[in-house]
C-alpha cells in the first residue's frame, strides 16, 4: 500500500462537509490504484475503532464522516451550548416513517395512511430538511411527491434506506415487547 494513503483519506473525510462516499474518494484519489484505496479505508476505520479516542469515523448516508463518540456527548453539548438534541414529535416520526417506507408519496397518501391531516407535519419535516419535494404526481391536481433526504439518513444514523428495519423485524420487536408487558 502506498505510504500515507490512509492519512490522505483521513484528511479528505475530515475536511468534507457531507458524508464522503467511497466513489468520491476514488475519484479524488484517481492517481492511486482502486484496490489500494479499498484496502486503506477499512484499515483506517480499524485504526479508529481500535484506539481509545474521542472521535470516530462512522459510515452514514452512503459515506464516511467524523463523529464524536456517544459517551462524550454531554461535554460536547455543553461546549456547543446545546441543551438537548431536538426531538421529533410523535406525529413527525409517524409521518417520516410513512414517507420512508412508502416513498415516493403524496400528502393525500400520507394522510390516508395516518388517518389524519399531515400537512402541518410535512411543513415541519421540510423545514428540518428531513424530507424533500421531488416532483409532481401525474394525477388529477398534480400533487407534490415527497421523499426522505440524505439528512434523514444522517439524523437516524443510517447508511441507506436498506438499513431500515423490515416489517418482519418490526413485528418481532413489537411481539417481544408485548410478551414483556404481559409478564
Amino acid at each position: 500500500m502506498t505510504t500515507g494513503l490512509k492519512d490522505i483519506i483521513e484528511s479528505l473525510i475530515f475536511i468534507s462537509l457531507e458524508p464522503l462516499s467511497l466513489e468520491k474518494i476514488k475519484e479524488v484519489l484517481s492517481d492511486f490504484p482502486a484496490a489500494e484505496i479499498d484496502q486503506a479505508l477499512p484499515d483506517l476505520l480499524q485504526t479508529y475503532a481500535a484506539q481509545e479516542r474521542g472521535i470516530q469515523i462512522i459510515q452514514t448516508a452512503g459515506g464516511y464522516v467524523f463523529s464524536t463518540r456517544p459517551e462524550f456527548d454531554p461535554w460536547v453539548r455543553r461546549l456547543l451550548k446545546i441543551d438537548k438534541k431536538s426531538r421529533l414529535s410523535t406525529p413527525a416520526l409517524e409521518t417520516l416513517s410513512v414517507i420512508a417506507y412508502h416513498q415516493p408519496i403524496t400528502l393525500s397518501e400520507i394522510s390516508a395512511l395516518r388517518n389524519v391531516d399531515s400537512s402541518y407535519t410535512l411543513k415541519t419535516l421540510l423545514q428540518k430538511k428531513l424530507i424533500k419535494i421531488v416532483g409532481r404526481k401525474n394525477s388529477p391536481g398534480k400533487p407534490l411527491i415527497y421523499r426522505t433526504t440524505e439528512r434523514f439518513l444522517t439524523y437516524f444514523g443510517l447508511n441507506s434506506l436498506d438499513d431500515l428495519p423490515t416489517e418482519e423485524e418490526i413485528s418481532k420487536i413489537l411481539g417481544e415487547e408485548k410478551n414483556l408487558e404481559q409478564k
